[in-house]
């Protein structure tokens, strides 16, 4: 389904993020500056609006799941789940923990863009150090075992098409789980609020788009099936220990364990190697998750203020200090924090409290994409626009992956929104489609409001105008 996702989604909408990034190379509204201009304000303020709030469900989410490899890292294992203190549970402690991490993330972001760069540089640097670890791990355990996989897939062809996780065998389901492939790849439109301050932007960002859309897919589908090497579905992961928020980190500990095996270590030497990998794991992902964070609260809130025509959003909530919209970061970091105690406090386990998460987030977060390849058509249409880098050169190319992008993203969203209430989960099914309609509808009011009390009044002026020279 990953491979699919890549296919069907993340290649084409990320050449036509490239296409989008090249044209619009000056403009600091990012994503709401490109829609603005190839379809209309109102259009490009819904669908950033709702782009924008789906990235406060991510803080929320990123807020109380990134402890997990901090855990990790310290312990070589999860013990979020066993956090108690003062009479509170687990979850609840994750969600203070969660508070005060967005107290200091939008403190040191409103410092400047300098703080920020700082810190993602080096969660890129320790991505990139994981991915060398699963594959080439991987590979090496497949070939001490003799090429045998942990994961049957030559004498069980089957397992190419059918998942091995019981809850995605039907075809809904397997529907469903497309928003987690599509939310694997997304994100990469967040870049485009910073492509006003990219070297050489016309030939830099399309190229850095398109080419890290290729290496990203690959190593996807690498990353996939280095993990059946040493890892079974049943024997591993099919535990109700395991969730969505500390998958990797058991499936990391696992690697080192069965490299240990495989180069014939005592079982006592094999499980430190596990818990060495976790250690690594967890680090790695809290300086990737850190710095994702930091870019990820200050790029969208950017491109949604810098985008927007005045008087559209309150004055003083836009208000620039120090280069930075501190008035803005501080009201979205009270509104995530309370995001953060409300789903924290409001019940259910740990294990069920991060899935209800990644759910709400890869559904809110996917939506807004296909206002941006609905916006692509009119974009290419609009033969005022200066386009020095294209990929999608004919009409006919355009219209085909708009439509591609468009009804993947769709189709993987209504599947997933009713997916639970099938099952018996309503509370999820409202929790992950009530969201979008929410940022929608607030969306929507807000630019009623910009109508009446300026646009409205502007125009009567103009008209009083008019009639007071004639």
């Amino acid at each position: 389904m990953v491979y699919l996702g890549a296919i069907a989604f993340f290649l084409p909408y990320a050449f036509m993020m490239a296409e989008y990034g090249a044209a619009y190379k000056q403009e600091k509204g990012g994503i709401f500056s490109w829609m603005e201009s190839a379809v209309g304000t109102k259009y490009a303020f819904i669908g950033t609006f709702m782009w924008y709030a789906s990235y406060l469900v991510w803080q929320v989410n990123v807020s109380s799941t990134i402890w997990i490899p901090l855990s990790n890292a310290i312990f070589g294992e999860d013990r979020t789940g066993s956090l108690g203190i003062w009479g509170l549970n687990s979850t609840q402690v994750l969600g203070i923990l969660g508070v005060l991490l967005i107290i200091v993330v939008t403190f040191v972001s409103s410092k400047g863009v300098s703080a920020i760069q700082k810190v993602t540089s080096i969660g890129g640097s320790a991505i990139m150090l994981l991915n060398v670890l699963l594959i080439g791990g991987g590979f090496v355990v497949l070939f001490m075992k003799g090429g045998q996989f942990a994961q049957p897939i030559i004498e069980e062809r089957s397992h190419f098409l059918a998942s091995p996780n019981p809850n995605y065998v039907s075809f809904i389901s397997v529907l469903s789980f497309f928003t987690y492939a599509i939310f694997a790849f997304g994100g990469i439109e967040a870049v485009g609020g910073l492509v006003d301050q990219t070297h050489n932007a016309e030939k830099t960002f399309p190229k850095g788009v398109a080419i890290s859309a290729i290496i990203i897919s690959i190593g996807y589908s690498v990353g996939i099936f280095s993990i059946g090497c040493f890892t079974n579905w049943s024997e591993i992961l099919a535990s109700d220990t395991v969730n969505t928020a500390n998958v990797t980190y058991v499936t990391m500990n696992h690697l080192g364990y069965s490299l240990g095996n495989a180069f014939g270590l005592a079982d006592e030497a094999a499980l430190l190697m596990g818990r060495i990998f976790a250690r690594i794991t967890g680090l790695s992902m809290f300086c990737a998750l850190t710095g994702a964070f930091f870019t990820l609260i200050y790029s969208p809130l950017k491109q949604l203020i810098e985008g927007c025509p005045k008087h559209l959003l309150p004055e003083k909530l836009v208000e620039i200090k120090d280069g930075m919209p501190f008035n803005a970061m501080m009201v979205q970091g009270g509104i995530v924090a309370v995001l953060i105690l409300l789903v924290s406090f409001g019940g259910d386990n740990a294990s069920a409290f991060f899935n209800k998460l990644v759910t709400m987030t890869n559904v809110a977060m996917t939506i807004p994409y296909m206002f941006l390849s609905i916006a692509f058509i009119f974009f290419k249409k609009k033969e005022s626009i200066k386009k020095p880098f294209e990929i999608y050169k004919t009409s006919t190319g355009a219209l085909v992956a708009t439509i591609v992008v468009t009804v993947v993203v769709g189709m993987a969203n209504i599947f997933s929104i009713i997916e639970p209430a099938m099952n018996g989960k309503l509370s999820d099914t409202i929790f992950a489609g009530g969201g979008p309609l929410l940022f929608a509808l607030i969306a929507y009011l807000l630019y009623l409001r910009y109508e009446k009390n300026y646009l409205r009044n502007n125009e009567d002026f103009k008209v009083n105008t008019e009639r007071v020279e004639a």
